[in-house]
């Protein structure tokens, strides 16, 4: 084919002049690969294409305009695609505009970094699985480059499993005389000293500090497992020593519980801490705690999403969109959340229904937003340290997995104008 001839076939395609003017990709039960589909839907982004996500439709389906490029991306990813002309998007459309639905214009893809320590841990972060089997690109920041200033340089941030309150993880009593206990403490202490700080629990919290006022500034933060309560607590304890000396070498101070500042914390209030070291939890807003699991049937085990009105409340819409509203239940260091600890302008958004115990949560903090997930992987309840990482060509229609991805695109959304 003529140089000319591909110039006119190009412009028929992007001027709808052909009879299939848009790729519709599925996310209901009839998709392929759901995980891979977002990861197509990102590209397409980074290719400086719109893509419109159509909540509650069909699953949460994406929408964009037809080209050959984007049917063999398609293709060579696995998912599920359908053509669709004019008349049949106006359909949709028309669907979607008399029903608990709504179109969602994506207008560029998020710039994406994860937390996460750049030595090699004994536990594998499901954030980060789900992004190289959706073939999402993202860079890897730790505590230098977060006090350095670089979080900037991000519109979306995740948090790998970490302890940000300087008791490395509260494995002390099952885990102190592992080579790889001892090899993480020695570079923590090392990194903090180099930092300018006398105390790895004090440089944590400035890291912690840092990444909230990462969120007040617009930034989006997602948190999994002890991510999510561990940053909160070393929030509220910014100002106090809760860590016993097995960890800094010195004692707790004997008021701690008193001296914390809730007004800080993301998402949690009034917990109470677990300071022994010998006991595997750090607080009382994880339910069941750690060191007293209650193991149910991983058969039998399930959350539920909430469903939220796509046209008045598009946010938490977005985060639940799945092609299932009941979710497989998976363990973690913080499995679930006490509801009871969870400040009340916290959306809730997943839940064992009837009981306290709370999965998925988003929330507002200045003009940003934070998102924490419960549990370490969705596809592996009982995930411990040392296991295998999940092999998510296994599991690539995974209801637990896209729940976060659903975050990875959130920013991605154009905002609305607020109504007067």
């Amino acid at each position: 084919m003529s140089g000319f001839k591909k110039i006119v076939l190009w412009i028929f395609i992007l001027t709808g002049l052909v009879r299939s003017q848009f790729i519709l990709i599925p996310m209901d039960l009839s998709q392929n690969d759901h995980l891979k589909a977002y990861g197509v839907a990102y590209w397409i982004l980074t290719q400086g294409i719109n893509v419109e996500w159509l909540l509650n439709y069909r699953g949460g389906s994406f929408l964009f305009t037809d080209t050959p490029l984007f049917r063999e991306e398609c293709q060579l990813r696995g998912v599920t695609f359908e053509l669709k002309n004019g008349a049949q998007v106006n359909q949709i459309y028309a669907e979607i505009e008399e029903n608990n639905m709504e179109r969602v214009l994506l207008e560029k893809a998020p710039k994406i970094a994860i937390y996460t320590p750049p030595t090699t841990q004994p536990w594998d972060d499901a954030v980060t699985l789900a992004m190289n089997y959706a073939e999402i690109k993202y860079d890897k920041v730790y505590d230098r480059e977060v006090l350095d200033g670089k979080l900037a340089e991000y519109d979306w941030l995740h948090l790998h499993h970490e302890d940000f309150t300087g008791q490395y993880g509260k494995f002390w009593a099952s885990f102190h005389n592992q080579p790889w206990y001892i090899k993480q403490q020695l570079e923590a202490e090392k990194l903090a000293r180099e930092l300018g700080f006398n105390k790895v629990s004090k440089e944590k919290a400035a890291v912690a500090i840092e990444i909230r006022r990462y969120v007040m500034k617009g930034g989006f933060l997602f948190a999994m497992c002890s991510a999510t309560d561990a940053l909160d607590i070393a929030l509220a304890a910014q100002n106090t020593d809760i860590c016993d000396a097995v960890f800094d070498g010195d004692g707790i101070d004997p008021d701690y519980q008193k001296k914390l500042d809730f007004s800080q914390t993301f998402a949690f209030q009034n917990f109470k801490l677990i300071t022994d070291p010998a006991i595997y939890e750090f607080s009382d807003i994880d339910v069941p705690p750690s060191n007293m699991p209650r193991l149910r049937d991983p058969e039998t085990d399930y959350f539920t999403l909430f469903e939220f009105s796509a046209k008045y409340d598009p946010v938490p819409t977005m985060l639940t969109q799945n092609h299932v509203n009941v979710i497989k239940g998976f363990m973690g260091q913080t499995t679930m959340f006490r509801e009871e600890k969870i400040k009340p302008n916290v959306t809730i958004m997943g839940k064992i229904e009837g009981t306290n115990e709370v999965k998925y949560i988003h929330g507002n903090l200045g003009k940003g937003t934070f998102t924490f997930y419960g549990g370490h992987d969705p596809e592996d309840y009982t995930h411990r340290v040392g296991d295998p990482p999940t092999d998510l060509s296994l599991h690539k229609n995974s209801p637990g997995y896209r729940l976060i991805l659903n975050n990875v695109l959130f920013p991605a959304a154009k905002k609305k104008k607020l109504k007067t």
